[in-house]
């Protein structure tokens, strides 16, 4: 029986009616958002019973990471001086591409698996990410926004490089300045717009990602998830003034910025912003420089202009102390090789004498007197990087990926009115 084209006009005029927006999440930062944790280290999420539910979610019965059917992803990266996209279904594997074939996914994982597993589970309709991310970059230089303005350096650092012209401890030669100046210049907001462009560039035409994308339906930019840091703490000329707790007010100001200018870019003025705070080291790291950088950026969060909509998410609680214990065992390895290489004054090997055979003898024992049998497993099961890349444990980066999810759910919640 054919039902009379009325019925069928309505019928499809509802359907448009009741779709939802394709909801788009952007994730954005430097190596610990690539994601260096290695699904060889997946298992070790399952030895503890509070995160035992999360393997399952991202494994499926036959073992193998799960492949999310209404989440894809859109992934822009560099490896080898060389930027590529990854595009696809979510699943493992488009994480740090060092070393891998980018003309496929590989073998680790960021927040992004989980964050887009922890979405689907939630909102049930399908959903896209966007995630930008490079190893090394700064927020004071390659991500800087717009609005930030021009790199000034600091009086401090001015006053020190001007007392050493011929350079020292990473200042350049003063016949070397114009250059570092123009090459400073050059680089200076290179990033940020990178990935503006590639979020546009993936917006303009979201069905080349997302096959069952309709227009009609549209698209709503969700939220945004910035992981980034570590090479902003560690730089002493943007920063001067060593254990000053405002040292890195600078950053605040500089990632304030950085979400104004992605909202307006976006034309999204109230698009959910998680903030990753800097978590390595885990909550025993209470080192002066450690504490006054995650409170610089968990900052931009209590602005009232923000207020509601950007939240800070810490991740110091989900770094992994029995594996920080056994990288701290691991640096002292590291030293002692270096003791004997030097011929230190305090070690065995202090007159010289010891051939590379008898040093690396030496450095076998030292390694199994100070590490067991049964902490080297433990690191294979759940360690596959440094300490500054979370030592690329799946289980910190599975529990990140959660956490930044459920925290844009939250902010994304209909703000209730008196």
């Amino acid at each position: 029986m054919k039902l009379p084209l009325i019925l069928i006009t309505a019928f499809f005029a509802a359907t448009i009616a009741d779709a939802k927006p394709l909801k788009v999440f952007i994730l954005a930062g430097q190596s610990n958002m690539e994601g260096p944790a290695n699904v060889a280290t997946f298992d070790y999420i399952g030895d503890d019973p509070a995160t035992a539910p999360l393997l399952k979610m991202m494994k499926g019965s036959d073992g193998k990471p799960t492949v999310c059917d209404d989440a894809w992803i859109s992934y822009l990266t560099g490896a080898n001086d060389k930027n590529f996209v990854l595009s696809g279904k979510l699943t493992a594997g488009y994480g740090s591409m060092w070393g891998q074939d980018s003309t496929k996914s590989g073998d680790k994982i960021g927040p992004e698996f989980t964050f887009g597993l922890t979405m689907s589970a939630a909102l049930h309709e399908p959903i896209l990410i966007i995630k930008t991310a490079w190893g090394g970059k700064s927020l004071h230089t390659d991500f800087r926004s717009p609005s930030a303005g021009p790199y000034v350096m600091p009086k401090e650092t001015q006053a020190l490089w001007e007392k050493h012209p011929q350079g020292a401890h990473g200042i350049p030669k003063a016949e070397d300045r114009p250059k570092w100046n123009a090459e400073k210049i050059a680089a200076t907001g290179v990033y940020y717009h990178l990935m503006m462009e590639h979020v546009k560039k993936v917006l303009a035409d979201p069905k080349k990602v997302v096959p069952g994308y309709d227009p009609a339906q549209g698209y709503e930019i969700a939220g945004f998830a910035w992981l980034q840091g570590f090479n902003d703490m560690v730089d002493s000329h943007v920063y001067p003034g060593h254990n000053k707790p405002d040292r890195f007010d600078q950053y605040s100001e500089w990632l304030a910025h950085f979400i104004r200018d992605m909202r307006k870019d976006l034309s999204a003025p109230k698009m959910p912003f998680v903030i990753g705070v800097m978590g390595v080291g885990g909550l025993k790291d209470q080192s002066p420089s450690m504490v006054a950088f995650r409170q610089a950026m968990a900052a931009p969060a209590a602005l009232p202009e923000f207020k509601g909509n950007v939240v800070a998410v810490q991740t110091a609680p989900f770094w992994s102390d029995e594996l920080g214990a056994i990288d701290d065992k691991r640096g002292k390895v590291r030293q002692m090789d270096h003791f004997l290489r030097s011929k230190h004054k305090d070690h065995a090997n202090k007159d010289g004498t010891m051939t590379e055979a008898e040093q690396r003898e030496y450095l076998k024992k030292y390694e199994a007197d100070l590490i067991s049998p049964a902490e080297v497993a433990l690191w294979k099961r759940g360690a596959s990087n440094a300490g500054y890349h979370y030592l690329g444990c799946a289980k910190t980066f599975a529990l990140m990926g959660k956490a930044f999810a459920e925290a844009t759910l939250d902010i994304s919640k209909p703000q209730k009115r008196p």
